[in-house]
């Protein structure tokens, strides 16, 4: 792994920036990060990769100030509404059913246990 010049990587990155986009960015510095027109912090080896596409043409405003790709988040699955109405069935109650029944029943407020919606 080479080391990379750190004033040497800015100012390729401030020129291609430039070119690209018509205006010098604005580079907020912390150590070990850099922070491009208030995006999200990367490091330098990223910025050295940002001005390689820059320098390409492949990549746009929005991309170049976004950290590089990552793996998306897991989608959250949509929690169900606690207390909901249930029907007891043939087998009876799920535990997930029972638990919603029982607290229900209750004349004050409670909570689900973990794990259950």
């Amino acid at each position: 792994m080479s080391k990379l010049d750190k004033t040497e990587v800015l100012s390729a990155f401030e020129a291609a920036y430039e070119a690209a986009n018509g205006k010098k960015p604005e580079i907020t510095t912390k150590p070990g990060w850099y922070s491009i027109d208030g995006g999200k912090n990367i490091r330098l080896a990223d910025v050295a990769e940002l001005t390689k596409e820059l320098s390409s043409g492949k990549s746009t405003k929005k991309a170049a100030i976004k950290a590089p790709a990552k793996k998306a988040a897991p989608v959250k699955a949509q929690k169900k509404a606690p207390f909901t109405v249930i029907t007891q069935n043939e087998e009876g109650y799920t535990a997930e059913e029972l638990w919603i029944v029982e607290l229900a029943r209750k004349d004050h407020d409670c909570r689900l246990p973990r794990g259950v919606v």
